[in-house]
């Protein structure tokens, strides 16, 4: 079971939660950074990270999916955007936010980082999320 948890004393979270809370005994499942890559390898959105924050979020819906989740599971995630600039963040965040992932609203942090793994990559999302059961009849 996953409980988010806005503190009532602490300054209000625009779309996201303070804390997620997961009970003991909850599949969990701790995804590696989901990345602007199509399935050829390919950037996409080179030099936008609005469009680069899409294609990650469509990735890391399909590694939800294989793991038997969806973004409405994420529990927690780390959002890394190349910039020192606080629009783009607002901007990736804004993609973050319609996505579905703060639905919850998740537990995340936002991070204006140096660089990232690919080259011309603006953005990656890590994630850990709850497996919930199956539904009793559905294939696992």
């Amino acid at each position: 079971m996953l409980k988010r948890v806005t503190v009532p004393t602490l300054f209000p979270p625009p779309a996201y939660s303070h804390a997620s809370v997961v009970e003991a005994g909850t599949r969990l499942a701790f995804l590696a950074g989901a990345v602007p890559l199509d399935a050829g390898g390919k950037l996409v959105g080179e030099g936008d990270p609005v469009r680069q924050t899409e294609q990650v979020i469509a990735n890391l819906g399909e590694q939800l999916h294989a793991v038997g989740s969806d973004l409405a599971h994420v529990a927690y995630t780390d959002v890394y955007v190349v910039t020192s600039d606080p629009a783009v963040l607002s901007e990736v965040w804004d993609v973050v936010e319609a996505s579905g992932l703060s639905a919850g609203p998740h537990a995340s942090t936002l991070l204006g980082v140096a660089c990232l793994g690919y080259p011309g990559q603006l953005v990656e999302i890590t994630a850990t999320a709850v497996v919930p059961e199956p539904e009793p009849g559905a294939t696992p």
